[in-house]
């Protein structure tokens, strides 16, 4: 007897061929039959009519941070929401895992880290998990058998740096008897499923403390050896940042990355490729790197984003202003001494010229502020701009851009929220991301789902794209779409027999309406443990959702059910080679 039976689905299979309407039957978990309406006549304890809506398998995330998430939320929301089944963790250096049981104070400096540099509530992360781990293999116990989605993690280069060289680790060279404790403390991960390395490099990153995080002090030497001990596990890769991933690529950077990916024979991915025509030049010099790496026995693959995500701003908290050059020393001031600072004319001209400066990168983006958007105000000054943007304020007031967001600010005494408009979403930018995503080495991902979580919401990037497929820009058909958001991550990954609808293949899958199938706007809950904030958006379209033939949502409700698998590297993941 079947489990579950779905009838009459229009089924986008995930290889990119051209739909299909048929039955599907479901028992055990498992995709176990498939036929045209009507032939599928196993009994089934429960069916469903799906006539006019889209069966497609789950979307896989290949980009989140939602390793301390899942404690206090199994569900993942918004990603599984979004019709996302399965994610990818552990990413851009950063773990909760191993933990030194010699130094208790590393889970601390962890948090502080996590809340630092990938915008967690520290709140959270101290009430949320219950921190009972020191192996990475624990930490995956931890999380066995009571989540949502499947969820498979990297080892964080900085947590195996720390554990080993303790406060050392910041500025430190690991001696060659550390080095050799490191990569058994590595391969003791790799061998409890952990899915291989991630490292970063990037400026952009600091800890708690506001000093470089560990691995951005490891030398080429250190990177290549962890590299080589990806390569003697099954089913692993990598996933390294360096500075360049924000704008341009320098050439030592490209050097590292495709020796990096060379040295262990296994997939390397970076994220985040952003494509704007006002900066023609990054994509190619962007894509040297995965042209070079094949060259060499790698393969480089540069995540994208599909969508604009918005982004709040704000001169009180950090953010991404603080990255510009000469920024952070300012907006790192006591508020009054701040406020002061950026009412005098002499030190804003001197941020706008950082701000425009070759060193600034991507994030000249950010600076042109008479585009921003007024958010959440707070004070009766302010009565009255919610909604306004910026320009027209300035023009109003005879004041240029920045200097009147600057007194707008002031009156909240720094909290008003701000949101930039995008400069990219021009038609010459949306054909230029159009034909880029045909390059074999690019994939749609690059949510940091679970990150960043009062700034930015970038989990819903699935639904929304789907949606511009078919009612909006056009931009790929349906079934291509679809394969962009499942058979191409998990090949990548090498997750085993999922990514597709076939016969055999794991029964996660995502039933949605292709006329309402979008993401509503981004919007501030306090959710959180310690009633933290975070943006949220609510899923529009999506029917259902089944992980291993488990319904988790209907009608973008939680059903709460927990089927979800911690998914270990070997066992629920194949190797994906570069050599040949």
């Amino acid at each position: 007897m079947l489990d579950h039976l779905i009838k009459g689905a229009t089924v986008a299979d995930g290889t990119g061929a051209p739909s299909y309407v048929a039955d599907v039957g479901i028992r055990d978990g498992r995709i176990v039959a498939i036929g045209e309406p009507g032939t599928v006549t196993e009994p089934a304890r429960s069916a469903e009519d799906a006539t006019g809506l889209v069966l497609a398998p789950g979307f896989v995330d290949p980009h989140t941070h939602y390793d301390a998430q899942l404690f206090w939320d199994p569900y993942a929301t918004p990603s599984m929401n979004h019709g996302v089944t399965t994610v990818a963790g552990g990413n851009c250096g950063f773990t909760l895992a191993p933990l030194n049981p010699d130094r208790p104070g590393d889970a601390d400096y962890t948090r502080r880290m996590m809340s630092r540099v990938e915008g967690m509530s520290l709140v959270a992360l101290e009430q949320g998990a219950p921190w009972n781990w020191h192996g990475f293999g624990e930490y995956l116990d931890a999380l066995e058998g009571r989540i949502a989605v499947n969820a498979g993690f990297m080892v964080g280069h900085c947590a195996l740096r720390r554990h080993v060289m303790g406060e050392d680790a910041i500025g430190g060279q690991p001696t060659p008897a550390q080095l050799e404790e490191m990569l058994g403390l590595f391969h003791e991960a790799m061998d409890a499923g952990a899915w291989g390395l991630s490292t970063t490099q990037s400026s952009t990153h600091s800890d708690g403390d506001g000093q470089p995080v560990a691995s951005r002090h490891a030398g080429p030497e250190e990177l290549l050896a962890l590299s080589r001990a990806v390569g003697e596990h099954e089913g692993t890769q990598i996933e390294a940042i360096v500075a360049g991933c924000l704008d341009q690529f320098a050439d030592e950077e490209i050097d590292l990355l495709v020796e990096m990916s060379a040295a262990a024979g296994r997939p390397l991915n970076w994220n985040v490729l952003t494509i704007d025509a006002a900066v023609p030049e990054r994509v190619p010099r962007q894509l040297q790197a995965s042209e070079r790496a094949r060259k060499a026995g790698g393969r480089i693959v540069a995540l994208t984003m599909p969508i604009l995500t918005p982004m709040n701003m704000s001169l009180g908290t950090f953010c991404a202003l603080n990255l510009i050059p000469g920024w952070g020393d300012i907006l790192g001031l006591p508020i009054p001494e701040r406020i002061a600072k950026l009412r005098d004319p002499d030190v804003r001209a001197e941020m706008l010229r950082r701000a425009g400066s070759p060193e600034a990168g991507v994030f000249r983006r950010l600076t042109h502020f008479g585009r921003y958007v007024i958010g959440d105000t707070y004070s009766a000054a302010n009565a009255g701009l919610t909604g306004r943007v910026v320009r027209d304020i300035a023009a109003e007031r005879g004041q240029e851009d920045f200097a009147a967001l600057v007194e707008i600010c002031a009156a909240d005494e720094m909290r008003t929220v701000l949101w930039p408009m995008p400069t990219d979403n021009d038609p010459a930018s949306w054909e230029l991301r159009r034909r880029t995503w045909e390059h074999e080495d690019v994939m749609l991902g690059g949510s940091d789902a679970g990150a960043h979580l009062d700034r930015m919401c970038g989990a819903p990037y699935t639904t929304r794209f789907i949606g511009d497929c078919l009612r909006g820009r056009k931009l790929v058909g349906l079934e291509r779409a679809v394969r962009m958001l499942t058979d191409d991550p998990a090949r990548l990954l090498g997750l085993r027999e999922r990514g597709r609808i076939a016969e055999g293949y794991h029964a996660d899958l995502v039933l949605f309406d292709p006329e309402r199938i979008d993401a509503g706007q981004a919007r501030l809950v306090h959710d959180l443990p310690g009633d933290s904030p975070r943006l949220d958006s609510r899923a529009m379209g999506i029917v259902s959702v089944r992980v291993g033939g488990t319904e988790t949502i209907r009608d973008d409700e939680i059903t709460g059910a927990v089927p979800g698998r911690v998914l270990r590297s070997g066992r629920d993941t194949e190797t994906v080679s570069t050599r040949g």
